[in-house]
């Protein structure tokens, strides 16, 4: 088991890696479709696995073309970070969607909508008590 600093270090690396190639390296038409970033790398405490968030920016239809060369991508990600990390064993790697932004912004919306209408949101709020 690595320790908790070496494992943030090497998510941090993997982070930075990973951006570099969705920016440079990737040549998949479909992870153009949207726009992507890397928003954080949960690796495993044994560095064999590694879950790489990304958030796409775009429509549904383009998320989804996005999310497919992305994981068609993955063997080539691999060996790329097997080339430019220097571990014992490359880790897995596996990409997945994260939504938090797009949470986040309706939360906001509903919270600009209550403070806007003060009067509407304590009716509906004594309404269903």
């Amino acid at each position: 088991m690595a320790t908790s600093r070496r494992v943030a270090r090497v998510a941090e690396v993997i982070k930075r890696e990973v951006s570099q190639m969705l920016l440079n390296g990737i040549k998949d038409d479909r992870v153009g479709s949207g726009m992507v970033s890397v928003t954080g790398v949960d690796v495993s405490g044994d560095l064999q696995h590694a879950k790489i968030f990304v958030s796409i920016y775009g429509s549904e239809e383009a998320k989804t073309e996005t999310m497919a060369g992305l994981k068609s991508a993955t063997g080539y990600v691999r060996s790329e970070l097997g080339q430019r990390v220097r571990l014992r064993r490359t880790p897995e790697v596996v990409f997945v969607e994260d939504r938090s932004l797009e949470r986040g912004m309706k939360v906001l919306s509903l919270l600009n909508q209550i403070s806007q209408n003060p009067v509407e949101a304590s009716s509906v709020a004594s309404d269903g008590e």
